[in-house]
């Protein structure tokens, strides 16, 4: 059986029969042996990295040692240079009451010393607002019919029952269209058949994904193919579209900024946090630092 070694830079991996079998692809099953890991001379136990790969769901065990390694070099690089600075701990209570950590509270101090994020002027937010006009607009409305034969997709049986009528009705509608509303009155089982099947106006998040869909596809006066859902199969008809409008600046502005703020913040947290990962002795993993301090 060969074995996987990883070099302590983590950089390339060998075995131990590379001289003879150079070209033969590891197994699933062959053990894999990971470098001890240490920051600054102080080690990282392989113990505290497997309880922390749980906080990392990966495609398979080594990006979820790599996703937890990293994690907990950071965390230590941050709590070091908190304590270099003489920063005290100062936990505060979330919206929920929970008292956070001495650890985590040392973190957050640190980072609202260290790390300064400049707020936007008034130029900055409506140059971004101009530029992303599609994102302030309300969602349309629609106003639609349908007609539902209810089926549940477990029952498979019923289910079919529920696509071929939904197939009949369809095959009617395509030659008769003016009978929709007939037909959702004497063939629809949602209770909406009382107004020959008028849902009134609708917005995106009012219906399940599958009928909106396909009611987004629809011109005005148009009628769906038959549309499966969790309640069974519908006909829809699109009687009118309302589009959505622009909000005004005013009434954006502070979403913008917390925006812009955060995006920043993320932004100069980033940079702070590969300085500390440049100037530090990391060993057993290869994390991208910068030696000196990033553009702002």
């Amino acid at each position: 059986m060969v074995s996987i070694v990883i070099d302590r830079t983590g950089t390339h991996a060998r075995t131990d029969h590379d001289h003879r079998h150079q070209h033969a692809p590891a197994r699933s099953s062959d053990p894999v042996i990971l470098p001890p890991v240490s920051v600054n001379g102080v080690p990282i136990s392989r113990k505290e990295i497997a309880a922390e790969t749980q906080n990392f769901p990966a495609v398979n065990p080594g990006a979820a040692w790599h996703a937890a390694t990293r994690a907990l070099v950071i965390r230590h690089l941050l709590l070091e240079e908190a304590r270099r600075l003489g920063i005290v701990a100062e936990p505060q209570a979330d919206a929920d009451g929970r008292i956070e950590t001495d650890e985590d509270s040392l973190l957050r101090l640190l980072l609202e010393r260290e790390v300064q994020t400049p707020k936007a002027d008034e130029e900055t937010l409506r140059r971004f607002y101009e530029n992303n006009r599609k994102r302030f607009l309300t969602p349309p409305l629609f106003e639609a019919d349908h007609i539902l034969i209810a089926g549940r997709r477990e029952d498979v049986a019923a289910f079919a029952q529920a696509r071929e009528r939904a197939a009949s009705l369809a095959a009617v509608l395509m030659r008769q269209p003016e009978r929709f509303a007939d037909l959702a009155r004497d063939c629809s089982d949602c209770p909406s058949r009382e107004v020959g099947g008028s849902l009134g106006q609708i917005s995106i998040g009012d219906a399940t994904p599958e009928f909106e869909t396909a009611l987004s596809g629809l011109a005005e006066g148009e009628i769906s193919a038959p549309v499966e859902t969790r309640y069974g199969v519908h006909l829809i008809r699109l009687a009118r579209k309302i589009e959505g409008s622009l909000l005004p600046f005013e009434a954006v502005r502070g979403r913008i900024a917390s925006y812009l703020e955060e995006h920043v913040r993320r932004q100069a947290t980033a940079q702070y946090i590969s300085l500390l990962i440049g100037r530090a002795d990391i060993r057993g993993i290869v994390l991208d630092g910068a030696a000196t301090p990033l553009v702002q």
